[in-house]
C-alpha cells in the first residue's frame, strides 16, 4: 500500500488516547513509507497525523474542498494541497489517489467518508481495503448498528465483513494488506435484493 486516505475529526476529542493514536498512526506510515492522504487540515486528529509526517519528512496530501479553504483550517506545510470545488469531488479525488481507507475517531465527516468507501466496496466501484482503528471501542456502537442491518436482512455478511476492525495498527494494517473484495456476484445479489 503507497498511500492511505485517513478520515477522522478536526477535533482532538476528551481524550488524549485519540490524538496518541493519530501520532502513532502516523509514525506506523512513515516507518513503512506508506503516504497519508486526508482532508487537508491542521486542526484536530487532522492536524496530529499531517504534523507528525512532516516531522518524519514522509508525504503528506491534503484534498480539501474551497470552501474550508482559509486560514483556520487549511495545513501550509504538507507536501501537497489539492483544493477541490466541492466535497462530492473531493471524494473522487482521494479514491484516485489512495490504496485503501483508515476511520480514526471523528464525526459526522468521518463517518460519511467511510461509508460512502464501504458503498462503493459494496457495489464493486472499488476493491480497496477499509479498516477502522478501533480506539477505545469508540466505533462500537457503529459496528453493532451494522450487526443489527445483517441480522434484519439490510446488509449481506460478506458485505459486513468488507470493513476491517482493530485497536492495534500493525493488526489492522496487516489485515488491510491481505484484504481480498467480495466477488461482484455477490455484491450484485446484494443489490438486487
Amino acid at each position: 500500500m503507497k498511500r492511505i486516505a485517513v478520515f477522522c475529526g478536526s477535533s482532538k476529542g476528551f481524550n488524549g488516547d485519540y490524538a496518541k493514536a493519530a501520532v502513532n498512526l502516523g509514525n506506523y506510515f512513515s516507518k513503512e513509507g506508506i503516504g497519508l492522504v486526508y482532508g487537508g487540515g491542521k486542526i484536530g486528529m487532522m492536524g496530529v497525523i499531517a504534523d507528525t509526517m512532516i516531522k518524519n519528512n514522509s508525504e503528506v496530501i491534503g484534498v480539501i474542498p474551497g470552501l474550508l479553504k482559509h486560514e483556520e483550517v487549511a495545513h501550509t506545510r504538507i507536501s501537497r494541497m489539492i483544493v477541490t470545488r466541492k466535497m462530492s469531488k473531493r471524494k473522487v479525488k482521494i479514491s484516485k489517489l489512495v490504496d485503501g481507507y483508515i476511520a480514526l475517531p471523528g464525526g459526522f465527516g468521518t463517518l460519511d467518508e467511510i461509508f460512502e468507501a464501504l458503498t462503493l466496496g459494496q457495489l464493486g466501484i472499488e476493491k480497496k481495503a477499509i479498516g477502522i482503528l478501533n480506539i477505545n471501542n469508540f466505533f462500537d456502537h457503529s459496528l453493532l448498528q451494522l450487526d443489527h442491518m445483517v441480522k434484519e436482512g439490510f446488509l449481506k455478511q460478506e458485505n459486513r465483513d468488507m470493513i476491517m476492525v482493530s485497536a492495534s495498527i500493525e493488526d489492522l494494517l496487516s489485515k488491510m494488506k491481505s484484504y481480498k473484495a467480495p466477488e461482484l456476484s455477490k455484491v450484485v445479489n446484494t443489490v438486487a435484493s
